[in-house]
């Protein structure tokens, strides 16, 4: 087993203690990585995008010269995708880009990630993460004792305190531990997990 530091909220190790190989020591799998991420941000695209194909542009209804015998080349309507004010050749129309992965595939890429994070030195324990009020100010000395610039921090229950007070802070995200995900694991920077998430994210995908 892997064994880590556990710091507190001044950045001062506390104690030491071991994660689970069956969900921070498995064999990184890139492709399902890969194939999770690009599944995460094909699921937030709208698709919403559109342009006009030579149907749909108005004008055009006529033939704008005859056949033949006028020294110009053949044409059949002035809304033909070489004319100005033309339709759009192979427009774009509106889809759903969201493609599935099964579940299987989706928890190998999330033990993945949180393993290339361990091997990375990119995971950092805390032993607890409380605050008195919402205040911006104490979360970001808490990243500058631990020494991080941009965080995914992850809690075990939801405390509006450690939320807000991060919100504000451009380069941190939080999430709950039954709620991470491959993509935020990958892009958020230093991976912080409190010793409770630890637990309950072992206890989920062990």
């Amino acid at each position: 087993m892997a064994k880590v530091s556990v710091y507190n909220m001044e950045g001062k190790e506390v104690e030491s203690m071991d994660l689970n190989d069956a969900v921070f020591g498995v064999e990184v799998n890139e492709h399902l990585v890969h194939m999770a991420v690009v599944q995460h941000l094909a699921n937030k695209r709208q698709g919403t995008q559109k342009a006009k194909t030579r149907s749909e542009v108005s004008g055009g209804g006529r033939k704008p010269w005859r056949q033949k015998e006028t020294g110009h080349a053949r044409q059949g309507s002035i809304r033909a995708p070489q004319w100005k004010g033309g339709g759009v050749v192979f427009a774009p129309v509106p889809r759903d880009y969201s493609f599935k992965l099964n579940k299987k595939e989706k928890r190998a890429a999330l033990k993945s990630a949180l393993t290339s994070r361990v091997q990375e030195n990119k995971l950092i324990v805390i032993d607890e993460l409380k605050f008195d009020e919402i205040k911006t100010k104490n979360f970001k000395k808490v990243m500058d004792n631990l020494n991080v610039s941009k965080a995914y921090v992850v809690i075990n229950d939801k405390d509006d305190n450690v939320i807000m007070s991060a919100r504000n802070l451009p380069n941190v995200d939080t999430a709950l531990a039954n709620m991470i995900n491959t993509y935020d694991i990958m892009n958020g920077g230093t991976v912080i997990l409190t010793k409770d998430a630890v637990k309950t994210i072992e206890e989920v995908y062990a």
